[in-house]
Parts: structure tokens; sequence; C-alpha cells
């Protein structure tokens, strides 16, 4: 007989099980919390020293072992210590695209008691600069790019810099080279680290234009970390028929950034924590990643719902061996419903899935998966034993099943804050309870649906784009009088940044032109790739707000 869903819970977090829950107090709030968590992100990875000889990491043609990871990741945590003076809840800012460094820094830097701050890669020499200043960042390391793009930064913070996959004759004045400063097998100092201390600091995109960062300390991951395995257990009791097609140790292969949380807790540190091989793409490209699921065996591929499709529109996906794949889909966006069939129907063993988690939640929350997700293919799925999920009208009382409301969120895989600012932290975390800003509904059986968000924000394959960023930067223009950003729908990237400008009086705006203008202010990724020129005033409501709704669904119309 099938178990249900609650039944299958409940042994799975059952006393003595690997995944039993307990209660625990922090900060005055209690929550549902694994027992058996290891106490810090420290006491998680020192566990998997334990896989020694055990091959990790592949990126092109380097292979790394668990012990080589670690070698190089206690050689750069003397450095920041003995040569950089990095002290425990120092920030250690990481800035360069998916490399071996990147993973092996925030290792080691953590194994201090150091914070690690993550430096979106695409930002611009703006953005960089306060990223670091926010932070408070002590030491950078970064790639060739970002340590051009961050020196005016870095020289007026005083902010040392360490260069990753530098030429000799690359290295700015001011930068120090990885291989002159990281002793590989180095003796590590040794720092207590406990499980309310500060970890990271993930920059998610402001609605006010600059980012915020969101603090996770070391026991908000680990413990997201232990969610995610336990919701696979969960799954596996359940549908032990979907668990028996897989063979072999699991191989995860990472196409997101490292610096978005789903790259860096659950496809990172994740297959860390099992002690599994992570296969790193440089840069997303689905020929590129057909060839390496093949070559690597890869069984896990954890991305956004672009990358999915990207992968079976690709004219060579039939020449590729893609049946060691068990498991496809990610999160960060909705996923058409034609896409979840589409992946069931057309790998060997992968069954779909998706997660609904956040910068905030740590990428952990309620996932759908498997036969679940094709009989609820519009469902983000049902919550875990260690998050409460409720959906809550304007006054914040919950509503009853099938009522739309705003999502809330509690567990103890949700951040502590937001960096030094104390007031978006008080609006955001309530009693302990996250406030998404998204708009959902959640049925009898406790599934999810996501209807709308309730922030002004458009998510283009995966990347989270707040309309009031790219306006600041469009009013800049000096031929612009009005403007207003908003997503339109999109087969690929779930949605595209469109704008509907009103020009000034004798003014006409060249797209071309506007772009351009537009490169110097924000990443290309937020930069619309719809420009709607209109010579009437924009539709506003009677409180003078822009209908923006509106014109979404008039130009959705019109397109």
């Amino acid at each position: 007989m099938t178990l249900s869903y609650e039944e299958a819970s409940a042994q799975i977090t059952a006393p003595g099980e690997r995944y039993e829950t307990h209660e625990v107090v922090v900060h005055g709030i209690t929550y549902t919390a694994f027992k058996g968590a290891p106490s810090s992100l420290k006491e998680l990875a020192d566990l998997t020293r334990l896989y020694g000889d055990t091959e990790y990491l592949v990126y092109e043609d380097e292979r790394y072992t668990y012990a080589d990871v670690y070698a190089r990741a206690d050689g750069i945590a003397a450095a920041l210590v003995n040569d950089y003076g990095v002290q425990k809840g120092d920030r250690v800012a990481i800035a360069m695209r998916n490399y071996p460094e990147w993973i092996i820094t925030y290792l080691g830097a953590l194994s201090i008691g150091a914070v690690v701050v993550s430096m979106n890669a695409w930002w611009t020499a703006d953005e960089m600069a306060y990223g670091l200043e926010d932070s408070g960042a002590k030491v950078l390391v970064a790639d060739l790019e970002r340590v051009e793009r961050s020196r005016d930064a870095a020289a007026s913070l005083g902010l040392r810099t360490i260069g990753v996959r530098l030429d000799e004759e690359e290295v700015p004045p001011g930068v120090e080279r990885w291989e002159d400063v990281v002793v590989v097998g180095a003796t590590r100092p040794e720092v207590e680290v406990g499980p309310d201390d500060d970890a990271t600091i993930l920059y998610t995109s402001g609605t006010t234009g600059r980012p915020k960062g969101a603090v996770s300390t070391h026991r908000a991951i680990v413990q997201a970390l232990m969610g995610f395995g336990c919701k696979t257990s969960i799954d596996s009791l359940r549908r032990p028929e979907e668990a028996a097609g897989r063979t072999g140790a699991p191989v995860f292969i990472l196409i997101v950034p490292l610096f978005h949380v789903t790259g860096n807790v659950p496809v990172f540190l994740g297959s860390l924590a099992s002690g599994l091989k992570l296969v790193i793409m440089h840069k997303w490209d689905p020929g590129q990643a057909l060839q390496l699921i093949e070559r690597e065996r890869v069984t896990n591929f954890i991305g956004v719902p672009t990358q999915s499709w990207d992968l079976l529109e690709h004219p060579d996906f039939e020449k590729y061996d893609t049946s060691t794949l068990t498991s496809v889909g990610g999160g960060g966006a909705p996923a058409p419903p034609q896409l979840v069939g589409r992946v069931g129907s057309s790998f060997k063993t992968a069954k779909p899935n998706i997660g609904y988690g956040m910068t905030e939640t740590n990428a952990y929350g309620p996932g759908n998966s498997g036969a679940d997700y094709e009989s609820h293919p519009t469902s983000t799925g049902r919550s875990t034993p260690i998050l409460t999920v409720e959906i809550r009208d304007t006054d914040a009382r919950p509503v009853p099943a099938g009522q739309p409301g705003e999502i809330w969120m509690k567990g103890p895989n949700v951040i502590r804050g937001y960096w030094n600012k104390p007031e978006a932290t008080a609006e955001t975390i309530v009693d302990g309870w996250l406030r998404t800003g998204d708009l959902g509904r959640m049925d009898e059986d406790g599934f999810l649906y996501i209807e709308d968000r309730a922030k002004d924000m458009i998510l283009r394959g995966g990347e989270n784009v707040y309309s009031a960023e790219v306006e600041a930067a469009i009013y800049e223009h000096p031929s612009v009088y009005e403007a207003a950003v908003f997503g339109l729908p999109h087969e690929r990237l779930g949605e595209e940044v469109a704008v509907a400008i009103v020009p000034r009086e004798g003014e006409t705006i060249d797209t071309d032109q506007l772009r351009t203008f537009l490169a110097d202010h924000i990443p290309p990724f937020k930069t619309p790739s719809k420009v709607f020129s209109f010579d009437e005033a924009l539709p506003r409501n009677p409180a003078g707000k822009i209908l923006k709704r509106q014109l979404r669904d008039e130009l959705t119309e019109a397109d």
C-alpha cells in the first residue's frame, strides 16, 4: 500500500531516524529542526574530509579529490588568517565565475569563522563597489574580469585582493596571485564556529534599486541541506519504484552560478555533504552540458526551467546518452506544464522536479517531483517537516485552503536578516516568519500554487529583476519622460523584461541607443529586450500609479 505524504514524513523523522526532529529555541523563537544536524558548516565539511581520495570536483580537464580540495582550502584559510589578518566574523568576498577556487575559498573562509560574501559575477563596477562597501569586506578573491571591474572600489576601500587564474603579466597593482598566496596543505588555524554564527551573505535584488545582503547562519544552511535530503528520503519511501531506477552513486552537474543560492546550497553543498562528484560548468551551454552528462554519467540536473528547456531543444539531444539522469528540474522560476510533461517523457529514467526556495530560505522550501509533479504540474509542491507554510490575508491572518493570499514561511533554514538593514529585516521577518511577498494558495492536500508576486519583480530565466531598479536606470536617459518596466511571458525564459516609454516632447527613443546607454548602468540580463514607445501618457489608476498589469495584458495580446 502506498504511504501518504504525512505517513512517510512521520516515519522518516521518527525518534532514532537520521532525520529525527526536535524543537529548538533561537533568539526566543521556537523552531522544528533536525536533531542530528552538524553544529556548523565547518563541522559538516570536516566530516566530509573522510572521503579522502574520492573524486569530488571535475572542471574541464581538471580533477580534484576531496583531499585535494581540503589541502587547498586549508591553504587559503591559513593565508587569510596569517597574511591578511582575517578574524572570526570578518567578511571575505568571492567574485568569479564557476571555478574550483570559488568552492575552495568558500570552504577555507568558513572554516576560520569568516563570513563569505557571494558577489554576483554579472554585476557592473558600480554594483561591485556597492557590495564590497556595504558588506565591509576585508579581502576579495576574484578572477581577472572581476579583478579589473573592482580595481577602483578596492583602491578607495583599501581592500586587498587575491587574483585567481591570473598570468604573471596580468597582475594589477595591489593584487596578489592565488598561486603566490596559497600554500597547499598548510596547517589550518583553529577557530571555534557555532550554529548561530554568521556564515554567508548573498545579495538579493532590492526594490529600491540596491540589493540587500541576506545573512545566513551556519544553522540555517545546515538545516536547509538536511531538508533536501529529508525530502528525497520521503519521496523514496512513498515511491520506491522511482528510486529503483537509480543505480550507482549520484553525480551532480553545476549549471548555475555559485553566487546563486541554488548553485551554492542544494548543488555545491548538497553534493559535498553526501560525498558525491560535482561537475562544474564554466558557463551554461546546453551542447556542452549534454557532452558532460554522457561523459561523467551525471544523475542530477538542477537549474532553472530555461535550462531544462534548452537541453531538450538542443539539436543534438538525441545523439547523447542521458539515461543516467534521474532528476531534471530545479527552481528559480515557474515551469510551464508542457515542460514538465516533456521532461517526464523525454528521458529514460529522469523524473521532473521543482522547488520553491528563495535566497532568504537557503533555497529550501516546498518541493514537487516525480509522479506528484506530473499529476500537479502547476504546483510547486508540499511543505517539509521543518518548514511551516501558511497563506495569509493582508491582516496576516491564515486563510482557508484554496483561498489566495501572501505566502509566509517559518523554519530554522530562514536567514537571520539583511545585513545592516534592520528596517528591511523587520518588514520581512515577523516573529520568525518570512513574508515572501509572493501570492499563492494551498489546496486541501497541502500542494502550494504560486499565483502572482506581490513585489514588483520579473523572473527572467531564474534571475530576479526588479522594475524599480531598471526604471531608475532608464530615467537617467535624457529623452525619457515616463517609463514603466514589467515582465512579458517568454517561452524559454519564463518572462522577459519589457518597458513602455513616453519620450520627452520633441524627442524619440532609439532602441539600440537606449540599450547602449543602459549598458553602463545595469547588467545585460536586466536590460529590456522589448521597448514600446507611446505618444500619450501611460494608463494610471486614480492614485496615479501606472497600470502595469493592464499594459502587460494589452501588449501580450498584441504581440
